[in-house]
């Protein structure tokens, strides 16, 4: 693999709803890094699932993430409940995580030459994906906060759910990242802890930004 040299690599790891994706595209737009939501990789090889499951196997599968291109992950079919749900299936088989991974470490290390660098968030980046990431954030929030965030954004979706469902389907998510055999959900002692709980979304930039300018001018 093509490793570039002098880039700035950023990891964010976090659970579900405490608006790391955000961040995410903050960061990458204020430093000019590549933007990668990694969760949406594992949505990519579910809807193949969905939409092609006599040819769904490990060397389709291959063939499909050797020609991902970024503009593909942005389908919106990737956002429906019924991906996700695949997803999290899927994401658990050690084969189809070894090749999604392959994806994940070309955008970390070897992002298009307009960039500085990259930025990715998940839930195992700093742990796992990109164990040697210059900065590595660790991002959570109370989880009746998170629930009150994904219930307002299913909500102007204009999607039929109550705060009570949305309550119980994160705290579901929390146990199996945090408790699943293959890279689960943890925080490092080199993570930096960002408690987004009682931040606004700017406020929570300018923590992070303090600390990524502190890092690369040392």
């Amino acid at each position: 693999m093509i490793k570039r040299k002098n880039i700035l690599k950023i990891s964010i790891d976090s659970p579900a709803a405490a608006g790391a994706g955000t961040q995410a595209k903050l960061i990458g737009k204020h430093y000019n890094l590549l933007v990668l939501d990694t969760g949406r990789c594992y949505r990519y090889v579910a809807n193949i699932k969905i939409t092609e499951p006599e040819k769904f196997n490990y060397k389709y599968i291959k063939k499909k993430i050797d020609k991902l291109k970024m503009k593909d992950l942005q389908n919106k079919k990737l956002s429906s409940d019924k991906v996700a749900t695949v997803a999290s299936i899927i994401a658990k088989d050690k084969e189809i995580r070894k090749l999604v991974h392959g994806f994940q470490l070309k955008c970390a290390y070897n992002p298009p030459k307009k960039y500085n660098g990259s930025c990715l968030d998940g839930r195992d980046i700093g742990s796992v994906v990109v164990k040697n990431a210059d900065i590595k954030f660790y991002i959570t929030a109370n989880v009746k906060v998170r629930a009150m965030r994904r219930y307002k954004e299913l909500k102007a979706k204009n999607k039929k759910i109550n705060y009570k469902e949305v309550l119980k389907s994160i705290k579901k998510r929390d146990k199996s990242d945090k408790n699943r055999k293959i890279s689960p959900l943890k925080k490092t002692k080199e993570m930096y802890f960002i408690n987004s709980t009682s931040s606004s979304i700017s406020s929570c930039f300018m923590k992070i930004k303090k600390i990524i300018d502190k890092e690369i001018n040392n």
